[in-house]
């Protein structure tokens, strides 16, 4: 048996991992499928001041909550900067980090940075009547999302070397996609032997494109 912290991303909420904590549970793990902070099933607690930092603590929180002790931490999109940031405080507790079509920031680098000017204009845009709010991108609008708050994209990681201590890296590439920000850490870690690399034939919704797929990269970390 294993433990599994799932982590999902932008205007989303826990609900995204629903079919993979199911089959991971089925096969005799336990699942942590974190709700953040004015996201998801807490979106009544949005206000303007949370922060990547603030979600970060909710992870760090839920994982003791839960009295996990070593675990696999797995995160989707932007959850890829809040994963890094657990990863900060709790690496030498991780046993695998899993990058789902993910931000994979380097110290010293926030959300803003991995990404272009339409996103930039998109974010502060948003402003004009949602102070602290944006919301989701021209393309991704759908019933299930929120606004998300506006400082978790801005407030950079930074490294402590905890996250040096991780043994196993891997990055899901999802190849469907396209306008995506995430070639970029392709690029980055497909040939580097410190990473393990997948690619998904899927949308950048890989957990319901190709469940399957995901599910065996996911136990295989177990």
């Amino acid at each position: 048996m294993a433990d599994f912290v799932l982590v999902h991303g932008a205007w989303g909420g826990s609900f995204a991992w629903d079919r993979l904590k199911a089959d991971l549970t089925a096969a005799g793990h336990r699942v942590l499928a974190a709700d953040l902070a004015g996201l998801g099933r807490r979106k009544a607690e949005f206000h303007p001041g949370i922060t990547l930092t603030t979600h970060v603590d909710d992870v760090c929180a839920q994982i003791a909550e839960a009295d996990f002790g070593r675990f696999v931490l797995v995160g989707h999109s932007w959850g890829g900067m809040v994963i890094t940031g657990v990863a900060t405080r709790l690496g030498g507790r991780i046993d695998a980090i899993v990058y789902v079509d993910a931000f994979l920031p380097q110290d010293g680098q926030s959300l803003w940075d991995l990404t272009g000017e339409w996103e930039h204009n998109h974010y502060i845009g948003s402003q004009k009547h949602k102070p602290g709010a944006v919301s989701p991108l021209p393309g991704l609008e759908s019933p299930v999302l929120s606004d998300h708050p506006l400082l978790t994209l801005v407030e950079a990681v930074r490294f402590t070397g905890e996250e040096a201590k991780i043994p196993r890296r891997i990055y899901v590439f999802a190849n469907g996609w396209s306008p995506s920000p995430f070639p970029q850490f392709r690029d980055r870690v497909q040939d580097d032997p410190a990473w393990e690399y997948h690619e998904a034939e899927a949308s950048h919704d890989v957990m319901s494109d190709q469940p399957e797929q995901l599910l065996q990269i996911v136990l295989g970390c177990a």
